[in-house]
């Protein structure tokens, strides 16, 4: 995982840490358990307090994505506990709502947007291709 904070952005620094981090665990670019750097270490190659960096990783596991084991470090929490599932579910309905928009605007009805959800959601290979009306 590669952090990268802009201090021109006008977003405090531990908020951009924390977005990074979230995103990284939500997208599975950080799995459950895995050990995130550690305070000094992460503070040094962003060239940031250790207090700014203790601050994003305090928030994180205030909301569940991870958690701070004295002594040991911090951890990526498992997309199951309640946390992160609300996390995931908000992320999914965002997806959603987004794909929802674009089928109403290329002006495809609710029963075929369910079936091709059925269809990715199974992982069936044509769900991403164009397909024809034949096909169906």
């Amino acid at each position: 995982m590669r952090l990268i904070i802009s201090s021109v952005s006008g977003e405090p620094i531990y908020e951009q840490i924390k977005t990074q981090i979230r995103s990284a665990v939500l997208s599975g670019e950080l799995e459950a358990g895995e050990a995130l750097p550690s305070l000094r270490k992460l503070a040094k190659e962003l060239r940031v307090s250790v207090l700014t960096v203790t601050r994003a990783y305090n928030e994180l596991a205030g909301e569940g994505i991870v958690r701070n084991v004295q002594g040991k470090g911090t951890f990526v929490m498992p997309k199951g506990n309640d946390v992160m599932r609300d996390r995931l579910s908000e992320r999914v309905r965002g997806c959603l709502a987004e794909a929802a928009k674009a089928a109403k605007a290329a002006d495809i009805p609710a029963a075929e947007l369910h079936a091709m959800l059925d269809e990715a959601y199974r992982g069936d290979p044509r769900s991403g291709k164009a397909r024809k009306n034949n096909d169906i």
